[in-house]
């Protein structure tokens, strides 16, 4: 089956983009023909600076190898390195209604938020479509939250077959992302960039313990039994917690007589033996930026081959050849 999935390059890549997403990515690799993209034509309806687009890009790529994507059996490309997808976007929005994109959470969500409500992020929806449908993807992993965006896609799809006949697209299918995408930050909301409250997976060292040392918690005396229930650290403790551990941390919250300062700690070195080895594998790929670009060039020639038969059938649809 197809695989298609890409990830905004709009800012550092925290654990929980890692176990929300792309820890499921590179397991879908194994078995799947998967396309992976760096969305950085989506980014321009938030990251204004140039520079730091660039930067966030190139930065994205090199995390994605370095938790362990395999550009030889998946394909990694830049979003703008296909100009077919602006070209199909365009074509697609002709035969989208203002209805459909009105009725669209995201857009009223972002606005809500504080982003400027551009045409891009209206018709975001559109743009999304077309990364979809231009390789024929079969499945889409997503989120609970963001089934709709798949759902617009498929009536984006049957619109343009309604106009101009059927047998261009695939209707692709959602994939629906493990639970454990809620992660709670260091406040105990969902970790998230907008509320500050991220752990990075690639930041030095040292403020990575620091973020873990500062977490959130109240105020429970150490020898006796900790609350689980919306305790964030109890909720990162089983998520990084080795198989042989996961019965310490119950002891821990049920029994007592450890403190938070020392569950903390362990937190720490748990994170550093699951990070570890991605994390040299990312010092020595930023070391070499040039081996980066190859795999996303050697990608978007990977995946032009197959969007262009698919755009030179869309252009004969509607009268462009």
């Amino acid at each position: 089956m197809r695989v298609l999935s890409g990830v905004q390059p709009s800012g550092t890549l925290h654990i929980g983009n890692y176990f929300g997403a792309i820890r499921q990515f590179i397991e879908l690799q194994e078995e799947n023909d998967c396309f992976y993209f760096l969305a950085d034509l989506h980014a321009l309806t938030t990251v204004h600076d140039p520079e730091a687009l660039r930067r966030n890009t190139w930065e994205l790529a090199t995390a994605f190898l370095a938790l362990g994507l395999d550009p030889a059996k998946a394909v990694l490309y830049r979003q703008s390195d296909l100009v077919e997808i602006p070209e199909l976007t365009w074509i697609l929005s002709t035969v989208t209604s203002m209805g459909l994109l009105q009725r669209c959470h995201s857009y009223k969500d972002k606005v809500s938020q504080g982003i400027v409500p551009s045409h891009g992020l209206f018709a975001y929806p559109v743009l999304m479509a077309a990364d979809i449908l231009i390789v024929r993807s079969d499945l889409v992993p997503v989120g609970k939250d963001q089934k709709q965006h798949l759902e617009v896609t498929r009536d984006i799809a049957a619109s343009f077959h309604a106009r101009y006949g059927d047998g261009v697209f695939t209707l692709p299918e959602p994939i629906i992302l493990d639970e454990v995408a809620v992660v709670p930050g260091i406040d105990g909301r969902k970790m998230s960039k907008s509320y500050g409250n991220t752990i990075d997976i690639f930041g030095p060292e040292k403020a990575i313990r620091k973020r873990i040392m500062s977490m959130v918690t109240d105020s429970t005396p150490v020898e006796s039994p900790k609350p689980r229930e919306g305790n964030g650290l109890y909720a990162l403790l089983k998520l990084f917690a080795p198989p042989g551990e996961k019965a310490w941390v119950e002891r821990a919250f049920d029994e007592g007589g450890v403190g938070y300062g020392d569950m903390k700690k362990r937190l720490f070195g748990w994170y550093l033996e699951t990070f570890g080895e991605a994390r040299r594998r990312y010092e020595k790929l930023s070391a070499d930026p040039g081996q980066v670009e190859e795999i996303l060039q050697d990608g978007a020639n990977r995946a032009r081959q197959v969007v262009a038969p698919l755009m030179e059938k869309v252009r004969r649809r509607v009268g462009l050849r």
